[in-house]
């Protein structure tokens, strides 16, 4: 499998050295990193092309990696039901780029893309309707990324006396709690409340 895959990774980057920064194979899997401008293009030639047929897209998704120049990660994965072959792609991107959208090659990509929007705040140009897909309208920020607290901003519940939904700013009903990991049961240093009732 792994040989497969290694001439795909070698025929993909010979016919389009345009698009292909790299690639490798790794746990069985083909992994091609490409440039955001090219994704369209590359999208557009793997599933047309006769070695590859990449016809199915399985997801779209993305890594938040804060401390990079280049601080997301949009991660395609396709299936080849004709060679029986699974591909990544993965370009990187700042937090101020667009990617393009591939809708118009695999419609199938219009939820991924306003899910990836949606949790990362990742914008991709010529989408048909890119908003909010998982969260409320009213919603603050993008839950994925690196930076979101994770209290969130507002709490949303249904308030019986007013028969209604409210928005209300998170409070916590008690404070972070600091853990000891160190069982008490083997070697703690401190005695815990009730502990002093068992040496009676």
């Amino acid at each position: 499998m792994s040989d497969a895959l290694n001439e795909l990774g070698a025929h993909i980057e010979l016919k389009r050295p345009d698009c292909v920064l790299g690639w490798s194979v790794a746990h069985g899997e083909l992994s091609v990193e490409v440039t955001p401008a090219s994704i369209v293009g590359l999208v557009d030639f793997l599933k047309g092309d006769a070695n590859c047929r990449f016809s199915t897209l399985v997801d779209i998704t993305a890594v938040d990696y804060p401390d990079r120049a280049k601080r997301f990660e949009v991660v395609y994965h396709f299936l080849s039901m004709y060679q029986n072959h699974r591909i990544r792609l993965r370009a990187a991107i700042r937090d101020d780029e667009m990617m393009p959208s591939i809708t118009d090659i695999h419609p199938s990509a219009n939820w991924f893309e306003r899910e990836v929007f949606d949790m990362f705040g990742i914008l991709f140009s010529g989408h048909p309707d890119l908003r909010r897909i998982l969260t409320d309208y009213g919603f603050r920020g993008h839950p994925l990324r690196k930076d979101f607290p994770t209290t969130g901003y507002t709490e949303v519940r249904y308030d019986e006396a007013a028969k209604r939904v409210v928005y209300e700013p998170v409070s916590l009903v008690q404070e972070y709690r600091q853990f000891d990991f160190m069982s008490p049961w083997e070697g703690a240093q401190y005695i815990l409340p009730g502990d002093e009732k068992g040496t009676k």
